[in-house]
């Protein structure tokens, strides 16, 4: 059997949005998140899209994830809210807090939404690209279960808590999108279900040494801090914002339970039409752009990019030619039909 199927967007959304009607969203729900996850793997992220979809319903059938509940909002300081996840869908909780912060930057020029008790948001750059598209800088972070060690220590006690920044760009915006792990664990997983190493050492095996084999950091899940010491105290310091800003989960309780659930998150956002000068914010953009872009590439095949660059031809090019789908995941998310 061949290890890769070419799958088209439309195909991929029509069968998501049976997929999750089956497992009792509704349809507008279902549409959503079939459109979420064919994006985010128009854009190159399997890990964070199809390949995901099948642990997401198993989240569902296990009771993680309650369809039929919504987030709400709890509290209100002045342009910062905090919201309940309820356990609902991590997409359309991180979708509805993405758009209030927006609605509160149109208002004040800054909004902020702490959202507690959700779960997982897949891709966290979908959220950036969100709140670019409607002119707004978007800091965005999530705590998540306890999957890296702190710098010097051997168990896991720090998430790899993902961080996205984004500036709109006429031209294309800009999306920084990261987990504070040298790989996420999705990307992990798209290297183990593709039997390669990878790249660069990414996390410790049983032995506590550091490796690029996928398979042992998966059995550890200890990946390595980015930037090693300075990731990790980055990594502490933004599960601390979370959990105080939402008044919610920090990455120790969210450990304690079977699943990753319950996490906290931010979504702060600002709108750049506040500053009433838009052209002059396209060119110091492209400023800062066109300056690192000049430097001599190491790889004379290779050319310099800035964040988000590359995921839009990535999704150019999967949208004209179809995406390469691990056929193993596309025939499990077939059996869940």
């Amino acid at each position: 059997m061949e290890q890769v199927k070419t799958i088209y967007a439309e195909e991929m959304q029509r069968v998501l949005n049976t997929l999750f009607v089956k497992n009792n969203f509704n349809s507008k729900q279902a549409e959503c998140l079939a459109e979420v996850h064919t994006e985010n793997t128009l854009n190159g992220v399997f890990s964070h899209g199809i390949n995901r979809v099948p642990q997401f319903i198993q989240c569902v059938k296990e009771g993680f994830v309650n369809p039929q509940a919504q987030a709400k909002k709890i509290e209100q300081f002045g342009s910062i809210e905090r919201w309940d996840g309820c356990s609902a869908s991590g997409v359309l909780n991180a979708i509805s807090c993405t758009h209030r912060a927006i609605e509160l930057a149109r208002d004040n020029g800054m909004g902020l939404v702490a959202l507690r008790n959700t779960n997982h948001w897949m891709r966290a750059g979908y959220y950036g690209w969100l709140a670019a598209q409607h002119g707004c800088i978007g800091i965005l972070f999530t705590n998540t279960k306890a999957n890296m060690p702190a710098w010097g220590g051997k168990e896991n006690r720090l998430g790899n808590n993902p961080l996205v920044v984004s500036i709109p760009k006429e031209s294309g915006h800009i999306v920084l999108d990261m987990a504070l792990s040298q790989f996420s664990f999705g990307k992990i997983h798209e290297y183990a279900l593709n039997d390669a190493p990878l790249p660069f050492h990414g996390g410790w095996d049983e032995n506590y040494e550091i490796t690029t084999k996928p398979e042992s950091i998966l059995a550890t899940e200890s990946g390595i801090p980015i930037g090693y010491w300075k990731g990790s105290a980055l990594s502490m310091v933004l599960d601390m914002l979370a959990t105080l800003l939402a008044a919610g989960n920090s990455t120790y309780q969210v450990e304690k339970i079977e699943q990753e659930t319950n996490v906290s998150q931010v979504f702060l956002c600002i709108d750049t039409n506040t500053f009433h000068d838009k052209h002059l914010q396209q060119n110091l953009l492209q400023e800062i752009i066109d300056y690192t872009a000049s430097a001599t590439p190491t790889d004379q095949n290779q050319q310099i990019y800035y964040p988000g660059q590359r995921a839009m031809a990535t999704k150019q090019r999967n949208l004209s030619q179809g995406m390469a789908v691990n056929n193993a995941i596309w025939e499990e998310v077939l059996s869940l039909l």
